[in-house]
């Protein structure tokens, strides 16, 4: 199994969103939006929230595949490997239900989870790092999408969100800025 690097655990933890690919039985793929990976210790574990396809498929092929990147950086990694359905009474299952439960209410449904024995890892790199003439800066393409998804105003110094710049995060302590008036300025006629 190869362990999961720093780098790629924040960028697990900023996407917040992965995408797992399963097989169907006829042989088709199944893609599943997740939630609720994370990594525990180096291994990356996933709940079964609502996901009845994704955990039939791994139970009958475990060879699973899953996609997380950072919009913001336009970066990320395509985790290859094979799954481990657990079971509840299992420590591991114990550990991600409660997480699960603990960021999304006690009524979230977590009828398994899954452990991944990662065998492969591809960094995954949008063309704004690989074509950019003269290469952009991390922090250039972050302001870039900052902008793109309305999240900073280019005339501005400000962003319309603030953000915790080490996990691209809203903060909750930052002071409150004019961006209602900004934005609403914007749709007005």
């Amino acid at each position: 199994m190869i362990d999961i690097t720093a780098d790629m655990e924040a960028i697990v933890e900023r996407a917040i969103l992965s995408f797992v690919a399963t097989v169907n039985a006829d042989g088709t793929p199944n893609l599943s939006p997740k939630a609720s990976l994370t990594v525990v210790q180096g291994v990356l574990y996933f709940a079964d929230i609502a996901s009845p396809a994704t955990v039939t498929n791994l139970k009958r092929n475990p060879a699973v595949d899953i996609n997380v990147v950072d919009i913001f950086e336009r970066r990320g990694y395509r985790f290859k490997g094979r799954a481990q359905v657990l079971a509840p009474g299992d420590a591991a299952y114990s550990m991600i239900a409660d997480r699960v439960r603990t960021m999304n209410g006690p009524e979230y449904p977590v009828d398994h989870v899954v452990r991944i024995e990662t065998t492969s890892i591809t960094p995954l790199l949008s063309p704004a790092h690989v074509f950019a003439d003269p290469p952009r800066s991390q922090d250039e393409i972050r302001r870039t999408y900052y902008r793109k998804y309305r999240l900073y105003d280019a005339g501005r110094s400000s962003c319309l969100a603030p953000l915790d710049a080490q996990r691209n995060l809203p903060r909750s302590n930052a002071a409150p800025c004019n961006c209602a008036a900004t934005v609403q300025s914007r749709q007005s006629p």
